[in-house]
């Protein structure tokens, strides 16, 4: 938006602009990318001819707008070469090919977890018998209540409640030996 001190764009320069410069921009971005694919970003070098262009019009008259503009890209991508040429930092065309981190565990995380695992399979070990059959139903097999109670002839009520006794051993169990994470998340009644 041009401020006070700049002189307002006249139709006649949006008009040229609009019929002489702008319809040459598929043209342009083909240009450079097959001329100079080591540019990262081309829209860049097509915006910033623009610029380039628009102000030169200002101060004088283009008569070729077309063999203009290409020349100031060229000189723009070329400048951007010299400089990528003459700093240690690499520039990158393919995102794909980058190495990122990796998203899975580390190798003392996985270690934590299967001590943390074993924990767990202790603390179910030494629940009481009955206690244990009915928690690893109910919890780790993920049968239902009713279920249970009619496999084993029992009431729902002491499902449920041995349910509550088991998942209380195992927390406790747990506890005592430092593991808190998983405790009040994982184990659920």
């Amino acid at each position: 938006m041009p401020t006070d001190s700049e002189p307002k764009p006249s139709v006649d320069r949006m008009r040229w602009f609009s019929e002489e410069v702008y319809p040459r921009d598929g043209q342009l971005k083909a240009y450079l990318r097959t001329a100079y694919p080591s540019i990262r970003d081309v829209e860049d070098v097509v915006q910033e001819s623009y610029v380039r262009i628009w102000k030169a019009r200002t101060t004088c008259r283009i008569e070729h707008a077309g063999a203009y503009l290409f020349q100031v890209a060229r000189r723009l991508a070329l400048d951007i070469l010299r400089r990528n040429r003459a700093s240690p930092v690499k520039g990158i065309t393919d995102l794909a090919a980058l190495r990122v981190l990796d998203g899975r565990p580390s190798a003392d995380e996985i270690a934590c977890s299967h001590e943390e695992i074993e924990l767990l399979a202790q603390a179910v070990h030494n629940l009481p018998a009955r206690c244990r059959e009915i928690v690893v139903l109910r919890k780790l097999k993920c049968i239902p209540q009713k279920q249970i109670a009619q496999r084993l002839g029992i009431s729902e009520q002491t499902v449920e409640v041995q349910v509550v006794r088991g998942v209380k051993r195992i927390r406790e169990f747990l506890l005592r030996r430092g593991v808190r994470c998983a405790i009040n998340h994982e184990i659920e009644i």
